[in-house]
């Protein structure tokens, strides 16, 4: 079984791999005016930064290391807990930011059908 470390280092290597995928949105580009489609793109990307997602990374950090701690407890060794309720928080965390990311784009593809684009994705 690997060990926490490898294992965090894992997680956080998977968790860039996947924030590094293209996650803009495609656009039937028939009739857009490929100008105003940028400045609209780019304000509607500003609205799904500004939104409440680091409020979902926190807690599921939270939760993350809650149920690694009462894994740890269960385990009955003091050690064993502090480490489960690390590697519960980088879960946690991990799962929460993905979720914040998830949640971000769909928020700019709302904002663009709203302002008339069809969006393909």
């Amino acid at each position: 079984m690997p060990t926490p470390k490898i294992l965090c280092l894992l997680i956080l290597i998977h968790g860039l791999l996947a924030c590094a995928s293209n996650r803009d949105p495609v656009i039937d580009p028939k009739g857009v005016n490929m100008l105003a489609y940028q400045q609209d793109l780019l304000e509607c990307r500003v609205l799904g930064e500004n939104a409440q997602v680091v409020a979902d990374t926190a807690t599921s950090a939270v939760g993350g290391a809650a149920v690694g701690g009462i894994i740890g407890a269960a385990i009955g060794n003091s050690e064993a807990a502090k480490r489960g309720a690390g590697v519960g928080a980088v879960l946690g965390g991990v799962r929460g930011y993905r979720r914040g990311i998830s949640e971000e784009d769909r928020i700019v593809r709302r904002c663009l059908m709203g302002r008339g684009y069809r969006v393909l994705n």
